[in-house]
């Protein structure tokens, strides 16, 4: 059995790995990690774990967990397991961080979108950027994965087929992005109580949100050109998913059968990329609960632009599923082990 230990385990990310992990077939929970919540019953602060799970909350002391468990998921605020990372830590498990502390390459870069000072750069260029569907063979042999954020999990995998084949101008990409309210955190803030989110929507981060140099980024890795990306989310009052609409201009000549070839080839053999034929359009809904991500597009011949289209449930393909998924990679595991949980209907 893989002994995994979680650092934020109260968070929505690490309450979602919690219930993951423990109905994996090959992995056990050893440590329930959480600052809050320190020498308090699990199934206290998440009732829906009575006669569940009996652990109490135990600290954020990697150094000794890193002696307990096989694998450290640290499902904690930019910054922490920058704080933490040693060369020691690495040699004893292996990290799967769900923060951004190591998704963009470029130290000054990461401080400039964070306002935080990076204190171990030295592991910037080890760690892999676990997309599966993107860094697969990479993330089989790595110590420290990064696993991406949310946002630019939707955005990627709904642009990727496009931009790697050269189908649209990657410099005219124009990212809609819509959000739950679990994306926001488990903590207290005022623009978040239901009050303020709910019957409302909202645009937050316009020009300035932390994801987009992540998605410039990988955008840039799968093409091998330097890219800029219009990217806006917003807030909407639902608790769960992303649902992100894409605009691109098309290159001379490209069609919509060059668009479905495309996406058709990119994620036919990928467990959890669902592409959607017949004109259907994503719903978050259907991919709520799940680890799957939905991708469609339109081609709009009149304008000469692809309208492309993706669903995932934020903390799961957005988080916690997704973190799982690169867990089994590096263990050798079948990559849906643990994972294959049927969307919500409702």
């Amino acid at each position: 059995m893989i002994k995994a230990g979680i650092i934020g385990s109260t968070g929505y990310a690490g309450a979602e790995l919690v219930r993951i992990l423990l109905r994996h077939p090959e992995a056990e929970i050893v440590w329930y990690g959480s600052r809050s919540y320190v020498g308090k019953e699990y199934a206290e602060i998440y009732g829906s774990y009575f006669k569940i799970v009996d652990s109490v909350c135990l600290d954020d002391n990697l150094d000794e967990l890193a002696n307990e468990a096989d694998v450290i998921f640290t499902a904690t605020p930019q910054g922490f397991c920058a704080s933490k990372m040693t060369e020691e830590l690495l040699r004893k498990t292996k990290v799967i961080d769900l923060s951004a502390d190591y998704r963009i390459k470029d130290p000054k870069r990461y401080e400039e979108w964070y306002g935080i000072h990076h204190e171990t750069p030295e592991f910037l260029q080890e760690a892999v950027y676990g997309l599966p569907e993107l860094n697969r063979e990479k993330i089989r042999t790595a110590r420290l994965i990064a696993n991406p954020g949310c946002f630019p999990t939707c955005s990627i995998l709904t642009v990727l087929p496009a931009v790697k084949r050269g189908l649209i101008d990657q410099d005219t990409l124009i990212i809609d992005a819509k959000s739950g309210t679990t994306g926001a955190g488990r903590g207290a803030k005022v623009q978040n109580l239901y009050c303020e989110v709910n019957e409302t929507v909202k645009a937050y981060g316009v020009t300035v949100h932390r994801h987009t140099p992540e998605i410039e980024d990988q955008i840039a890795c799968i093409s091998g050109h330097p890219s800029v990306v219009q990217f806006t989310p917003h807030l909407i009052p639902m608790n769960r998913g992303i649902f992100a609409t894409v605009y691109a201009s098309l290159k001379p000549g490209v069609t919509e059968e060059d668009f479905r070839k495309a996406y058709e080839e990119e994620y036919k053999d990928e467990t959890f990329v669902r592409v959607l034929g017949d004109g259907r359009i994503p719903e978050t809904r259907w991919v709520k609960g799940s680890n799957y991500a939905d991708v469609g597009f339109k081609i709009d011949q009149r304008t000469g632009r692809a309208v492309m289209m993706g669903a995932i449930d934020n903390i799961v393909k957005g988080a916690a599923g997704q973190a799982v998924q690169n867990m089994n990679l590096l263990f050798g595991l079948p990559e849906d082990s643990g994972l294959r949980m049927v969307p919500e209907s409702v």
